[in-house]
């Protein structure tokens, strides 16, 4: 039997779990090292704190925190790194095409809800096939809130026409399981991204984790 029942529309987070972008935001980090200086980071020191966006990122380059007063100025430079290549290294996990062609089978909606902002959303998500099926993609400035505030899943599940109570949210971190119990969604975590050894999944509270995208269709049941 199905974990979850009803099912109308599954939700994703974006980094790390429909894509990994982190080759290209370790390289937008990377780059602002070198223009200073500074020896480049290994790859693997950045990849663990990818989905914390700015914020993992610039602590890992520079040991800089939000509350430090250049944390804005070099937080902007990040993003123009970024944004100027954010499609050259960024790839759409395996399965998670055929995840989606699955769920299309099943007449089933699926939405984009990321705490990325808009101005890297559109550009990116337009760059690949795969959203065109998306029927709600909803950016972390989408709404007033971001995740872990359910607001945005909440909005994404309204652009589908569907309840909050008929979907599921898919995440790779602990913020997503947050605002997916806060919609009143089904979770489950994307344990293939960008998890560092300090994750405490049983913390997250999920309903169920997976460890490849299409595990996720065991928990929706047959076609």
């Amino acid at each position: 039997m199905a974990l979850f029942n009803d099912v109308k529309a599954v939700l994703f987070d974006l980094d790390g779990t429909l894509i990994d972008s982190a080759p290209d935001l370790a390289a937008a980090a990377d780059k602002m090292r070198v223009v200073r200086g500074l020896a480049p980071l290994p790859y693997e020191v950045y990849r663990p704190v990818a989905g914390a966006g700015a914020r993992g990122l610039l602590g890992v380059a520079f040991g800089l925190t939000p509350d430090h007063e250049d944390f804005p100025v070099m937080r902007e430079e990040f993003f123009v790194n970024y944004a100027s290549c954010m499609t050259e290294r960024t790839y759409i996990f395996d399965g998670v095409v055929e995840l989606v062609d699955a769920l299309a089978k099943r007449g089933m909606a699926w939405g984009v809800v990321t705490n990325k902002a808009t101005r890297f959303t559109a550009p990116l998500t337009a760059s690949m096939d795969l959203f065109g099926s998306a029927g709600a993609i909803v950016s972390g400035d989408t709404t007033p809130h971001s995740k872990p505030h359910p607001a945005p899943l909440l909005e994404a599940a309204a652009r589908l026409g569907v309840l909050p109570s008929q979907c599921v949210y898919v995440g790779d971190d602990e913020r997503d399981m947050a605002a997916g119990h806060a919609a009143g969604m089904g979770t489950v975590a994307a344990t293939y991204g960008y998890l560092g050894a300090e994750a405490n999944l049983s913390a997250w509270r999920s309903h169920a984790e997976i460890k490849s995208p299409v595990e996720l269709l065991n928990f929706l049941g047959p076609v």
